[in-house]
């Protein structure tokens, strides 16, 4: 099911603004104090040996039931992707949809914001299976909201079922539990019931419901009990035997995961534990429960992660003939890999404040020297810190983060050793290790580790990790004397002051790296090309196929270089919105380290980046630099070798072409410069023009009169006997691969015929100089999704087309391009999502006019 907005009362949205955060802190206030009352009862029933003892007493028998319940969950989740597809009118194989659901949950049930990280990998793969980027954002939310509802009917049923053993455990009458879950099967059987009438519902005033069909719906409910059911009976199979009831067990279980997706933590991780501590710390021996919930989180999160890493290792290892889903899933390596790198540091410094068992320090104390020891536990705290670090870089790409990452994996296995024979550890890295060997390619960015700024976002995340870790340490050790002498005690078995020399190193590295991004230097402020940087970006244009980069010489937008000088992107901001014109310009191959800088930039500034109008064989670079797409109109492109006047479908160009010349207007190219002595001319024509139109000069996606610019390029005139009456500006590069129209003007009194004269004979002669298309530009809101599950985005866009004469001539200008038979060609706006796409639409329509009042007034 998914949500369709329409207008909605002011009030309503004003109210919702107003108490959204409210709503947030409260609830983050709640589960913070959830997690500390759990973490105080655990800190207070049972130690880490109990703990410890409690995972090694689980039997092999046990793991693998709970290996397999794990297997099961993760099959049923693929479906909620097939449904979602379904529901949004799109047919994929199997094999794809398995492949990227797999990977897609396995990243985001450890990472968690599953919408970010799960949704950018459907994104990716999903486009690189064939569908629009509508039908994928519309299977995302239809599977967020499915997840929602099939947890919450699961809940219920199982809290149905259940009830006798939730009510001695929670002291609630048994009746009411049964009445409020009674009360959302019921409300789940009305909702199959509208299913099957189909259509949209209207729920509420200015809310309507979008119904999937009832075997969507039913699959998708059938879907969700498994899925849960068996992603319980993982965890519930690790407890100790007939300790609860396994339908009760399901209803806590469905809590503590909608409470764990609540909270946005990643992974769930403290809230759920803490969920499953108060419900079940009665019934279930403490130090059992623990050590189920650590087992749980290896089976269920780590396992399935490390999987998917290895995969893409193997699939990257056979290379060869690939299809592009699966070229697409091996460019997700800096992804998976950073999430992975993030797991294995955390997984280090955890290591770090925990003491290895007796009989390692057994073995240590008879092989190694104390000195090694106490080097390789310290060193070895620091390396998994490096790696929180590390793994942002991997994410953004960058060689040295791939550089860093494989030294301090192949450091951090010679520490395995001496530190406490961490075998586990050691598997973890070897996996990371092969993983990265193996997708050097994808880390391409040659820009240094620390140039790029760290966020807050993930400065808080480390932050949160070191906290963890000092609680760890405490409960760890907490029948250890804190005094002065602790800190200088070395000795095989002094672990309690080993980790707190390992956690008091890398809280001081963590504080000067977060001090060292407070106090970078900002960055200049931006200024406009110099005539030099001009004729620079002049060159770059002419080198390249897309004839609209030419709109550079304006000279009125910001330049991104790249290294090599060799392509830039070029830009406008207004307010918080940078705004990007068009793909980068320059050789593809450097697209991606330039688009990923700009959105780097933009970030660090506290901005929004956007690129306006790209194309879609670019999609894949802004996907995966974080960005979202959203579809803006289409683009007119005219196939210029099979171009011609003839043929029943250009009959009425070729009428306007005859008029045209019957009324004796003639058609002339001038080369750039020529111009020069009729330009008092064409000036007037374009102050005739502005003034007829009531409008004025436009910039940003279009050029202005203005002779500098006008003078430097090819100008398409109309004459009538000797006087001029239509003018054009064309952009075109030495490539001859596209060309396109600029400036379009013409005196009020001119033929009617003048401007189809004029772009018909500038095709023809395009033509006859050799170039491949011509850009007639965008039409925006032009071919919108029309089907009935079609995307809000593309709702919206067509209910505009459709009547928005009044602020734009939609249908006129595409029927005015429809005259020379293009090829419709989708152009697309790359930005955050949420409503960054408005902000950023309403700020470029201020860039093209000149300020939001122009926007108004023309």
């Amino acid at each position: 099911m998914a949500l369709v907005t329409v207008p909605a009362p002011e009030t309503l949205i004003s109210r919702l603004s107003q108490w959204r955060l409210w709503v947030y802190a409260a609830l983050a206030l709640l589960l913070g104090a959830l997690v500390v009352q759990a973490a105080h009862k655990v800190m207070a029933e049972l130690s880490y040996d109990q703990i410890v003892d409690a995972v090694r007493a689980t039997p092999p028998p046990v793991l693998l039931l709970a290996v397999l319940a794990t297997a099961l969950s993760y099959v049923a989740l693929t479906f909620y992707d097939l449904s979602a597809l379904t529901y949004a009118g799109a047919r994929l194989p199997y094999p794809v949809v398995g492949k990227t659901a797999f990977i897609a949950y396995a990243l985001s049930n450890t990472i968690g914001l599953g919408v970010l990280t799960g949704g950018a990998v459907r994104m990716r793969l999903y486009g690189a299976a064939g569908l629009e980027a509508g039908l994928i954002s519309r299977a995302i939310v239809f599977n967020a909201v499915g997840f929602t509802l099939g947890i919450a009917v699961v809940g219920a049923a199982a809290l149905v079922w259940g009830s006798a053993t939730v009510q001695v455990m929670l002291g609630v009458p048994s009746a009411l539990l049964k009445f409020a879950g009674v009360t959302v099967m019921v409300a789940a059987g009305v909702f199959l019931g509208l299913c099957m009438r189909g259509g949209e519902q209207k729920v509420f005033p200015g809310l309507v419901l979008r119904l999937p069909s009832a075997s969507i719906a039913a699959q998708q409910l059938l879907v969700s009990a498994v899925d849960v059911v068996a992603a319980a009976a993982a965890l519930w199979v690790l407890l100790p035997a007939d300790a609860v009831a396994f339908p009760a067990f399901v209803g806590f279980f469905a809590l503590a995961i909608a409470l764990g997706v609540i909270s946005h933590v990643p992974g769930g991780l403290g809230v759920f534990e803490a969920v499953m501590l108060l419900a079940l710390g009665q019934r279930v021996p403490a130090e059992q429960l623990a050590g189920a919930l650590v087992l749980y989180r290896v089976i269920y999160h780590l396992l399935p992660l490390a999987l998917a890493v290895a995969w893409l290792a193997a699939t990257e290892w056979r290379r060869g003939a690939a299809t592009p889903v699966v070229k697409a899933a091996t460019s997700l390596s800096p992804l998976l890999l950073s999430a992975f790198t993030w797991v294995v540091g955390v997984a280090l410094l955890v290591s770090g404040v925990t003491p290895a068992t007796q009989d390692a320090t057994d073995l240590l104390t008879q092989t190694m020297p104390l000195p090694v020891v106490e080097a390789a536990h310290f060193l070895g705290s620091i390396v998994g810190l490096a790696l929180l670090f590390v793994a942002r870089g991997m994410f953004l790409r960058l060689d040295a983060s791939w550089w860093a990452g494989l030294v301090l994996v192949l450091l951090s296995l010679v520490l395995c050793l001496p530190k406490g024979i961490a075998v586990s550890e050691a598997v973890l890295l070897i996996v990371l290790g092969t993983s990265l060997a193996l997708s050097r390619r994808h880390f391409n960015r040659q820009a240094a580790l620390f140039s790029q700024a760290f966020t807050w976002g993930w400065l808080a995340a480390v932050a949160a990790v070191l906290a963890a870790l000092t609680a760890l340490l405490f409960f760890v050790y907490r029948d250890v004397e804190y005094v002065n002498q602790v800190w200088w005690q070395f000795e095989f078995d002094g672990y309690a002051p080993r980790s707190l020399r390992a956690m008091v190193g890398v809280a001081v590295i963590t504080l000067m790296l977060a001090l060292s991004q407070l106090l970078r230097r900002p960055r200049t402020a931006l200024v406009k090309p110099d005539p030099g940087a001009l004729d620079q970006a002049a060159r770059v244009v002419r080198a390249q196929g897309s004839a609209g980069a030419g709109l550079v010489m304006m000279g009125d937008k910001s330049l991104m270089v790249s290294d090599s000088q060799r392509t830039f992107i070029m830009f406008g901001r207004r307010g918080r919105s940078w705004v990007a014109l068009y793909d980068p310009v320059g050789p593809v191959a450097e697209w991606t380290e330039l688009v990923w800088r700009f959105v780097e930039q933009v970030r660090e500034a506290g901005g929004r980046a956007a690129f306006y109008q790209v194309r879609p064989e670019a999609l894949p670079v802004y996907l995966d630099a974080g960005l979202r797409v959203y579809k803006l109109g289409e683009c007119a492109l005219v196939d210029l070798p099979g171009f011609s006047l003839e043929g029943k479908r250009r009959a009425n160009l070729r009428h306007g072409v005859a008029r045209a010349q019957r009324e004796e207007l003639r058609f002339e190219v001038l080369a750039p410069g020529q111009a020069e002595g009729v330009f008092d001319e064409l000036e007037a024509i374009s102050n005739a023009w502005l003034s007829d139109h009531n409008t004025a000069e436009k910039s940003f996606s279009l050029g202005a009169f203005r002779r500098d610019y006008v003078l430097r390029q090819p100008i398409a005139v109309v004459r009538q006997a000797d006087r001029l009456v239509a003018f054009a500006t064309l952009l075109c590069t030495d490539q001859k691969q596209e060309a396109s129209v600029d400036l379009m003007r013409q005196l009020p009194d001119a033929p009617r015929s003048s401007m189809d004269f004029l772009f018909a004979q500038t095709l023809l002669h395009f033509k006859a100089e050799g170039y491949q298309r011509f850009n007639l530009g965008m039409v925006p809101l032009s071919g919108m999704a029309q089907h009935p599950l079609a995307p809000n985005w593309h709702r919206l866009g067509r209910l505009l087309f459709n009547h928005g004469e009044n602020f734009y001539n939609f249908q006129g200008l595409r029927g005015f391009k429809e005259k020379f038979d293009p090829t419709w060609e989708p152009r697309y706006l790359a930005c955050p999502g949420g409503f960054a796409p408005f902000f950023i639409l309403a700020d470029v329509a201020a860039l093209i006019a000149g300020g939001l009042r122009r926007v108004i007034t023309k």
